[in-house]
């Protein structure tokens, strides 16, 4: 059977005039709000519950210091909690807006809708989710886009299904026409079998406005249960710097690829024909599982939000290396260190457990 995907958002002639079909949103870009959807007792992260609420306390008093805070809560009695940890904590209560709604995990940078800017106004993209190649149970965190957007939390815009698989932490852009991700996650069978390379960039244009799609074919977080998802290797900072992780140690059995994959960084180039500045983030010493299994930590997992990055750190020397190298791209920003120790041992960090979106017109809700 063919495959096909019956709608398109962006015809070419939009996407080749990127002031008409601008497509997926920068993260540098501002924002609205953040969404993030708190860890229960009986979820994943019960073994590990206080300190994975400390760190997220962590993040909402950075993220509600400066914007709206979404957070997704599993009951009425959940809420109660949640607030309460968030008013002991000192976190402004004005910006924090919970949405009581069911969830089986709490990585919603994949779940959550993408949002898009489709002829000077804003949508919101709701692709299929399949948990990572069918590898969990997702009947809830398939119906995510769909309840968060029903929430009217969210800036005015549609929110259109598209009939593909596609997670938010496979993509990358650099906000001027083109998109950056791994052959190992998109061209993996798990995810759209029928498609071919061609089919899966027609869908990245004719969706997220991607004219130019580079491919990374090296790379890959031992532990990662994503199948290499782009943004635990190599993120845009801005329209010409590209920050990625970097293996140093000759050592490290995740040296040659590592270093196969930045020699790829090195010849891509944008839809122009232009080079990007590349920042290289070093790699934390291995952080083993309680099964003695590698878990996927690297810098690249940070996330922009208004005049600040939040940086994952974990309590290694590395990470006052990658701060620094952060703050020199950053110099308008606040670079905020959090405690990520406790995330990576659900093998997510703090971008997967994320999503921002942006300011663009009137909000709908209160």
């Amino acid at each position: 059977m063919e495959f096909r995907v019956e709608s398109r958002f962006f015809r070419r002639s939009e996407v080749n005039n990127l002031s008409t079909g601008r497509g997926l949103i920068p993260e540098w870009e501002e924002q609205a709000s953040v969404f993030v959807a708190w860890p229960t007792a009986d979820g994943d992260f019960a073994p590990w519950l206080q300190e994975v609420e400390a760190t997220y306390l962590a993040i909402a008093r950075a993220v509600a210091d400066r914007q709206d805070l979404l957070v997704a809560v599993a009951s009425d009695a959940h809420q109660a909690h949640v607030r309460a940890t968030l008013l002991r904590g000192g976190v402004a209560r004005d910006r924090v807006h919970c949405i009581v709604m069911p969830y089986d995990d709490i990585w919603v940078r994949d779940t959550a809708p993408l949002s898009v800017v489709h002829q000077g106004r804003l949508a919101y993209l709701d692709f299929r989710f399949n948990a990572w190649g069918g590898k969990y149970d997702c009947a809830e965190d398939q119906q995510i886009a769909r309840r968060l957007h029903a929430s009217d939390f969210l800036e005015e815009g549609p929110l259109v299904a598209v009939d593909f698989v596609l997670e938010g932490g496979s993509v990358e852009t650099d906000g001027a026409g083109t998109l950056m991700t791994t052959t190992r996650c998109l061209l993996n069978p798990n995810r759209n079998p029928k498609a071919s390379k061609a089919e899966i960039e027609a869908v990245l244009r004719d969706h997220l406005g991607g004219e130019h799609v580079l491919w990374l074919d090296e790379g890959h977080a031992e532990g990662d249960d994503t199948d290499a998802h782009i943004d635990t290797l190599a993120r845009f900072c801005a329209q010409d710097v590209m920050a990625y992780t970097a293996c140093d140690d000759e050592e490290d059995p995740l040296y040659a690829s590592f270093s196969r994959m930045a020699h790829a960084l090195e010849d891509f180039t944008n839809h122009r024909g232009e080079r990007y500045q590349l920042v290289p983030l070093p790699m934390p010493s291995p952080i083993l599982s309680e099964e003695g299994g590698r878990l996927p930590a690297t810098y690249a997992n940070f996330l922009i939000i208004n005049g600040a990055v939040l940086v994952p750190v974990y309590g290694d020397p590395a990470d006052d290396t990658a701060m620094a190298r952060l703050g020199r791209v950053f110099k308008d920003r606040t670079l905020i260190p959090i405690n990520c120790l406790p995330l990576i041992r659900q093998y997510g960090s703090l971008h997967c457990m994320s999503m921002q979106f942006p300011k663009y017109g009137v909000g709908k809700g209160g």
